[in-house]
C-alpha cells in the first residue's frame, strides 16, 4: 500500500475509513465536468437542476403574478436579499403590483444612454460577459472545452452559414438585472424563430457542466437586417429554469412552456438603435451573433458587467 494511502487508511477507525474513501473515490471515478466542481458548486448545480424544472418554472410563473401586497413585499425583499441590489431607483415606477411586475420593470428615460458612434453595435441588454470571441467555422464555445455549433443553436444550417467565421458574445442577465432587450442597431425584424426545449439553469456552474447547454434550452432567434447595409445581426434569447418565457413585441403571445404553435412566426418590425424588442420574465442569457468583418470592442472582458447601450461590436469598415 502506498505510504500516502497507508497514512490515511491504516488506523482501523471509522473516521479514517471514511477519510480514505473520500480521498480515493474522486480518483477512481471518471473525471466528468460535475466531478471537477467544488462541493458548494456541486450542491448548487444539483439543487437548481435536479428538481422538476418544468414544474418549478410553471409554479414561479404563477406565484410571481400574485397581486397580494404581503406576498409582493416579502417576495421582492427575499429576492433582493439573495440576488443583490435590484437598482429599483432606476425603475420608471416606484410601486409594483406583483413580483412579476418588478421582474419586467421599465427604466426611467435616460437610465441607459445609447452610444452614438455609428461604427459600433451596442449591447442589447444589461448582462455579465460570458464566452465571446471568433466563430471558428460555425463552432463557438459556451466555456473552455465545451463547444457547440451554430446549426444546433439556431436550428437551421443556412442561417448558421451566414455567421460562419463571424463573432459572438454571450450575455448573462442575472436575476437582479434589467430584463428587457433592445435592438443593437437600427434595422428590420422579419420573423421570430422559436425552438422549444428544456429549462436548465444557465448560471456559470451549469455552463461548466452541461454540454451544448444553450442548444438544449428553449430559445428564440431574432435576426435583424441592418439599415443601409447587407449585414445582419442575430440575437438568441435563451430561456432557463424559472424563466422559460420570452416576450417579443409584435407577437400576440409569449414564447413559453405553454406555447405549441408554429416554429417560425412572422413579426415585421422596424427598430431604431436601442429600441425595445422584448423581455424575459426573469434573468437569463442572450447570445449575440454577427458575421465576418465584425470585431469585438477592444476592452471586452469575461465577467465584466455591460449595460444596454454600451458599445459591444465594431462594424466592418466600408470603402
Amino acid at each position: 500500500m502506498p505510504r500516502r494511502l497507508s497514512s490515511r487508511c491504516n488506523k482501523g477507525t471509522l473516521d479514517s475509513s471514511l477519510h480514505c474513501v473520500h480521498w480515493w473515490l474522486p480518483r477512481l471515478l471518471p473525471r466528468t465536468p460535475l466531478s471537477r466542481l467544488s462541493p458548494r458548486e456541486r450542491a448548487n448545480f444539483l439543487l437548481t437542476n435536479r428538481i422538476p424544472r418544468r414544474c418549478a418554472t410553471l409554479f414561479m410563473g404563477w406565484f410571481s403574478r400574485l397581486r397580494n401586497p404581503l406576498v409582493r413585499h416579502v417576495s421582492i425583499a427575499v429576492w433582493e436579499l439573495f440576488a443583490g441590489d435590484l437598482r429599483l431607483h432606476e425603475a420608471r415606477k416606484a410601486r409594483f403590483a406583483s413580483m412579476h411586475d418588478c421582474f419586467i420593470r421599465e427604466l426611467k428615460p435616460g437610465a441607459r444612454p445609447v452610444a452614438v458612434d455609428p461604427g459600433v453595435l451596442i449591447s442589447p441588454c444589461d448582462g455579465v460577459i460570458g464566452a465571446f470571441g471568433a466563430v471558428r467555422g460555425t463552432e463557438v464555445f459556451q466555456t473552455k472545452g465545451l463547444p457547440y455549433t451554430l446549426a444546433e443553436l439556431l436550428g437551421d444550417n443556412a442561417l448558421a452559414a451566414r455567421y460562419r467565421d463571424g463573432v459572438f458574445v454571450t450575455l448573462r442577465l442575472k436575476t437582479n438585472m434589467y430584463h428587457r432587450f433592445h435592438a443593437p442597431e437600427a434595422g428590420n425584424l422579419r420573423e421570430v424563430r422559436y425552438l422549444a426545449g428544456d429549462t436548465w439553469n444557465v448560471n456559470p456552474i451549469a455552463v461548466k457542466c452541461i454540454e451544448r447547454l444553450y442548444c438544449r434550452n428553449a430559445r428564440a432567434v431574432l435576426e435583424l437586417h441592418l439599415y443601409g447595409s447587407p449585414h445582419r445581426v442575430a440575437l438568441v434569447p435563451v430561456g432557463a429554469i424559472l424563466v422559460a418565457s420570452i416576450v417579443v413585441h409584435g407577437l400576440d403571445m409569449p414564447l413559453d412552456l405553454h406555447y405549441h404553435g408554429r416554429a417560425r412566426l412572422p413579426c415585421p418590425r422596424h427598430y431604431e438603435r436601442g429600441g425595445e424588442m422584448g423581455y424575459f420574465q426573469q434573468g437569463s442569457t442572450i447570445i449575440v451573433l454577427a458575421g465576418p468583418g465584425f470585431a469585438l470592442v477592444p476592452d471586452l472582458r469575461e465577467g465584466v458587467v455591460v449595460r444596454m447601450g454600451q458599445p459591444l461590436l465594431v462594424k466592418p469598415r466600408t470603402g
